[in-house]
């Protein structure tokens, strides 16, 4: 009386294509975000480490806090950065964040 009877409905006839069609949306979900996201930072994080090996002395530099000097000393893991006359710190190489034209730094 208050209920309605429920009756079972026939199969689609494409059941397997619904299945990849509704696995779609997925996969060019994935594709744009590894085009707009994933491939942008790796590029960058090989630039960034490019930039890391070819650092030399006397290059002029700007390291994680914002500080800028004159590479005195180089390490297999660690700089020394002149950032005075007489004032050096010791930092590793993944602090450097930019290096800087020669003539900046005086």
């Amino acid at each position: 009386m208050f209920i309605s009877n429920a009756y079972a409905q026939t199969a689609a006839a494409g059941g397997a294509e619904s299945s990849l069609m509704s696995l779609l949306p997925l996969v060019l979900m994935f594709v744009v975000l590894y085009f707009i996201m994933i491939r942008p930072q790796m590029k960058k994080q090989k630039e960034m480490k490019a930039m890391i090996e070819a650092l030399a002395k006397g290059d002029e530099v700007v390291i994680a806090g914002g500080v800028v000097g004159r590479i005195a000393k180089l390490g297999d893991s660690f700089l020394d950065i002149e950032v005075a006359n007489g004032v050096e710190l010791q930092v590793q190489r993944g602090a450097v964040v930019q290096v800087l034209p020669k003539g900046t730094f005086k």
